[in-house]
């Protein structure tokens, strides 16, 4: 939440050149509250762990915030309840009217597919597309990320030669962006995935600008339309064994698929893993809220702009 000052106050502009979000005494005696609107677009099988582990890291915000779950049409998961799903989830055909503050697109275990042959394809491009007027701020995930990537500016995703996963270190690009308010200077981010970012194709475009990357996992934190667009991906939401119960699950398929690195104590899969990325998860979710959505949307979303105005003038 921001500080509130003495729009007079001689430390305005030091903190505000160090990207420190300061309220005068006069915006604060004008400032309406109400609480935020997000969207999460739960693409991934087990939904409910999904749903656990984003509502964790959400629900540590000072200001209210009212979640409205969304499942495809176009598809229906053969993991989840369908009892689950009419009582708790609604679909874009039924919300496609309505604005967001924020929306959260998650992974899907697609990622081998090319774009256009997902099952859900065409759903999922008209909710990115309906974002880009009617959301203020959309946090991708994963697999949710390249796809993003991909629709709005046409960066395709190279397939790894192995699934990369595991814990990597991360070094921020960028000291002031607000996402990393109160990160350190290295943090770790899981991954668990089999597609890489063409980095040439993303240092071609200007508008897309990288946050936070890892030399072992490569480009992780993207943000485009100064926060409007945040692609990530790696997996801020796991749990401490999210990926031990992926690579067992793998195993146990018979799929040729390394032991997640920088993961087992010791490197033995046997050992509980234990988190290390659980403080920089909360604190970066409670950074996208703050500074990339609550600060930043109007309080009327009847008069929130387009994503694109700029370029389309």
């Amino acid at each position: 939440m921001p500080i509130k000052i003495d729009g007079a106050l001689p430390a305005r502009r030091a903190l505000e050149a160090e990207n420190i979000f300061v309220m005068t005494s006069e915006r604060a005696m004008h400032q309406d509250i109400r609480p935020l609107e997000i969207a999460i677009v739960n693409l991934m099988p087990a939904k409910i762990d999904t749903e656990i582990q984003l509502l964790r890291l959400m629900a540590n915000s000072p200001i209210q915030v009212n979640i409205d779950l969304l499942h495809t049409e176009s598809y229906t998961s053969r993991h989840s309840s369908p009892a689950h799903l009419e009582r708790f989830y609604t679909t874009f055909s039924r919300v496609e009217k309505k604005r967001y503050d924020g929306m959260i697109i998650t992974g899907a275990p697609v990622e081998t597919l090319p774009f256009t042959e997902v099952d859900y394809w065409d759903e999922l491009a008209a909710i990115m597309e309906h974002s880009k007027k009617n959301v203020y701020s959309t946090l991708h995930i994963c697999w949710g990320a390249f796809a993003g990537l991909w629709y709005h500016y046409g960066i395709d995703k190279l397939l790894l030669s192995h699934k990369l996963t595991g814990v990597f270190e991360h070094r921020r690009m960028d000291d002031h962006s607000p996402l990393f308010r109160g990160f350190d200077d290295c943090f770790p981010l899981p991954h668990s995935r089999y597609t890489g970012i063409d980095e040439a194709a993303l240092k071609r475009i200007p508008r897309l600008e990288i946050l936070a990357r890892s030399k072992e996992a490569g480009s992780a934190v993207i943000q485009a339309q100064t926060g409007r667009q945040i692609f990530i991906t790696g997996h801020f939401e796991y749990d401490a064994d999210t990926l031990a119960k992926e690579y067992q699950r793998d195993t146990e398929k018979g799929l040729d698929v390394p032991t997640p690195a920088h993961y087992f104590p010791q490197d033995n899969p046997n050992a509980f893993p234990i988190s290390t990325w659980r403080a920089h998860a909360h604190l970066f979710f409670s950074n996208w809220l703050n500074y990339s959505v609550y600060q930043a949307t109007p309080y009327d979303l009847g008069s929130l702009k387009p994503m694109f105005e700029e370029e389309q003038q």
